[in-house]
């Protein structure tokens, strides 16, 4: 006969949470990364084209994403750097660093939809080509990379979701490298054991009595 328990397998149930963090690290990894390349590459193709008129004629202007907004771009290196610092902090400063990974993505997402209208950057050059400071671009058109920066804030976004969801799960920088404490110094310095280390604390400044 078989035999039946009803007590849960302590292994089954940790490596659901495990395997959930692992996958969402990676996931988050490659969205945050991904996406903070697809914006910089956005803003820096051609997003938007016109006409001034010049002495009669038709005089061709063309603008980038970064002439239009500087935001994308801004945002795409504070998400990388918000990506990288998850995993320097821990509990609070964690979720904090996750949010403003978040906050980046949808700061991204914002601008470049605000810079398919946005026509500032043309009008500039068509007063400045015209010599007339109220003239404005003609026959106004858009690319894509407007949107494909919004598809680079999304991945973004994507990733500070998952870190504020699953960060806990994450790892974190080792603290092998960390500072020893002052207070762990002295009392390795006054160890009566070893009389070199009593030398050294005096050459530090140190009172090797621990008075």
């Amino acid at each position: 006969m078989e035999y039946v328990t009803a007590v849960p397998h302590p292994r089954s149930e940790a490596a659901g949470p495990a395997r959930a963090g692992r996958l969402s690290l990676a996931v988050a990894l490659l969205a945050g990364a991904l996406g903070a390349a697809v914006a910089l590459l956005a803003t820096r193709q051609q997003w938007s084209s016109g006409t001034a008129t010049v002495a009669g004629g038709d005089f061709p202007l063309t603008a980038k994403g970064s002439d239009v907004t500087g935001v994308p771009a801004a945002l795409a290196i504070v998400g990388l750097a918000a990506l990288v610092a998850v995993f320097a902090v821990r509990k609070v400063g964690r979720f904090a660093v996750a949010a403003l990974l978040a906050l980046s993505g949808v700061g991204i997402v914002v601008a470049a939809l605000l810079g398919v209208s946005d026509s500032s950057a043309l009008d500039e050059q068509a007063a400045s080509a015209s010599g007339d400071a109220a003239a404005t671009v003609d026959g106004l058109s858009h690319t894509a990379w407007p949107y494909v920066a919004v598809v680079g804030g999304a991945l973004i976004l994507l990733a500070g979701l998952l870190a504020l969801r699953y960060g806990r799960m994450w790892p974190a920088m080792s603290g092998r490298y960390e500072r020893v404490p002052a207070a762990a110094r002295r009392k390795k310095a006054v160890d009566p054991e070893r009389p070199e280390e009593m030398w050294k604390a005096l050459d530090r400044g140190e009172d090797p009595t621990g008075a």
